[in-house]
């Protein structure tokens, strides 16, 4: 019989986690294990405990999840294979018979807290709020009696035995979150012409243009930043490190040698993987994500050709 492999997920069951794990492939010839944090679930890759695990890296309302953020960037490397966004709507979740006059403690994940403030101030203005470790965990808090209301996906009311008194809750419209698989360092996909590459990168010292010239590695090769954030190292205040998503794929020679610009200038360097972009993806401007790379590819092509005429000493002053 073949061994099954296991993926961790930021659980208990009945988390937005597990709903994005179970849309991919992987996940229906897999085993599944919730755990208790993101460095619990990253920790299971290190050590050999699982095959992969789905973390949540990024909420279009709330910004980075930093504990991911922070655990790709420290202890054993790790690498993203793939990424999911999935659309988030909240539910809160009661045990049978309870009405909105009896809650008066209410809890959920700190993220989904930021997504729901103006409904709780509108509708539940009193009530008095403690995070918990996901929303899964708080549905079971709630089921256990600690809580009289949770805030999670409707599909964890099954779960635990609870009731969604109300439905559909979102201060922002259209909320997804981004969630990606990440597994232990090695060989990357091929390009699939949609893709997205992840990098950590640390300044060498403090100076005026630092990060300026770690964008412009980018930027003059016509490489596109979808998504920067500063995180501190811990060695001291005003030391950072940043978290870096480029449109386009590490086989794609402006990507590449942005790459390269970047372990040239700088002390260190986390290559986080080369990755498919999630389907249905959208850019901050709306609209979906073009081809990543395409054109950059091409000028640099074209480029290469036009200097390759100029050394063979054909005419080189135009395209």
């Amino acid at each position: 019989m073949a061994v099954r492999a296991r993926y961790t997920y930021l659980g208990p069951e009945g988390t937005f986690t597990e709903a994005a794990l179970r849309t991919l492939p992987e996940a229906a010839a897999g085993e599944l294990a919730p755990a208790v944090s993101v460095a619990s679930a990253l920790d299971a890759v290190r050590c050999g405990d699982a095959a992969g695990a789905l973390v949540p890296i990024e909420n279009s309302v709330e910004g980075a999840v930093t504990a991911t953020l922070d655990e790709l960037a420290t202890g054993s490397p790790l690498m993203i294979y793939r990424e999911v966004v999935l659309p988030i709507s909240f539910a809160l979740l009661v045990r049978p018979g309870t009405t909105l006059e009896d809650v008066k403690t209410v809890t959920g994940h700190p993220v989904a807290q930021a997504q729901v403030r103006r409904w709780l101030a509108t509708h539940l203005p009193h009530a008095e709020w403690e995070s918990a470790s996901s929303n899964g965990e708080g549905a079971r808090l709630v089921r256990d009696g600690r809580f009289d209301c949770a805030f999670a996906g409707a599909f964890a009311a099954e779960v635990y035995g609870l009731e969604a008194l109300v439905t559909d809750i979102n201060d922002v419209a259209g909320a997804t979150t981004r969630f990606v698989l990440v597994g232990r360092p090695g060989r990357i996909s091929a390009p699939t012409r949609a893709d997205k590459t992840s990098v950590v990168a640390w300044l060498a010292d403090d100076h005026p243009g630092a990060l300026l010239e770690l964008l412009r590695e980018w930027a003059v090769r016509g490489v596109s930043l979808m998504r920067v954030e500063s995180r501190p190292t811990g060695e001291g205040l005003g030391q950072y490190c940043f978290s870096l998503d480029a449109e386009g794929h590490a086989r794609d020679r402006p990507v590449g040698e942005a790459l390269m610009g970047l372990y040239r200038r700088c002390p260190k360097v986390r290559f986080l993987g080369s990755y498919p972009r999630a389907t249905g993806a959208v850019r901050a401007g709306g609209g979906p994500a073009p081809a990543s790379g395409t054109d950059a590819d091409r000028l640099f092509r074209e480029a290469d050709s036009w200097l390759g005429r100029c050394l063979d000493g054909a005419q080189g002053s135009g395209r």
